[in-house]
């Protein structure tokens, strides 16, 4: 995650276009999970520069329409259609499959992506088509349609489900660095890796800040 948090900083210099007094609301957006994690450590730094700047940060991983609800920046997975937006990619990350180890210890084996289907799963419905889960290793490429009891709409409660035993879950990377460092949740399929995603920042062309607050 390196890479997007260099930028991150340099984003929100995009934004203010070189202004050194700025002054009045800054709105931004970004998915619950990753602002959560993130986003809270650019926000201070930015606001010790701009000490007349309110920041108003928007959680939500929903895509509300971010021109007629006056966002600035919006950090987002996937694609913009919005012509209003100046969309740029900031870099990528990849879906993680993991399980705590004590689920994998009472588990049948998973030894291939097809077995996902006998065990239970966690399902993020965050994900465009969240049932169906992607791995590629070297040339080989499959598919999996999987089920579960527990199905959830953010990834940090995928993550934390799958802590406490209750499923395999399939996460981007960024939710699941920490657990994976303390031993929490293990990957279960070394060697195959999971779908590719990517970050995108937006920053309004119609109003930009620079232009409503002055330099």
């Amino acid at each position: 995650m390196s890479p997007l948090l260099d930028g991150i900083d340099d984003l929100l210099e995009e934004v203010s276009q070189g202004s050194e007094n700025l002054s009045g609301p800054l709105r931004i957006t970004a998915p619950v999970t990753f602002g959560e994690i993130y986003v809270a450590g650019m926000l201070a730094r930015f606001g010790a520069k701009y000490p007349d700047v309110t920041i108003d940060l928007r959680l939500s991983d929903a895509y509300a329409d971010l021109a007629a609800d006056g966002i600035d920046l919006a950090l987002r997975i996937g694609h913009f259609d919005l012509s209003s937006m100046k969309v740029r990619r900031l870099t990528s990350f990849e879906s993680m499959l993991v399980a705590s180890p004590a689920f994998l210890a009472q588990s049948p084996d998973i030894l291939k992506p097809e077995d996902l289907a006998e065990v239970s799963c966690i399902v993020d419905t965050n994900r465009r088509l969240p049932r169906r889960w992607h791995f590629k290793r070297a040339a080989e490429k499959r598919v999996v349609h999987v089920k579960g009891r527990f199905q959830v709409n953010s990834a940090h409660a995928a993550a934390e489900l799958a802590c406490q035993g209750l499923g395999v879950a399939y996460i981007p990377s960024f939710a699941v660095s920490d657990a994976l460092e303390r031993g929490a949740l293990v990957p279960p399929l070394p060697g195959w890796t999971g779908e590719k995603g990517m970050w995108r920042r937006s920053i309004s062309k119609a109003v930009p800040f620079r232009a409503r607050y002055g330099r």
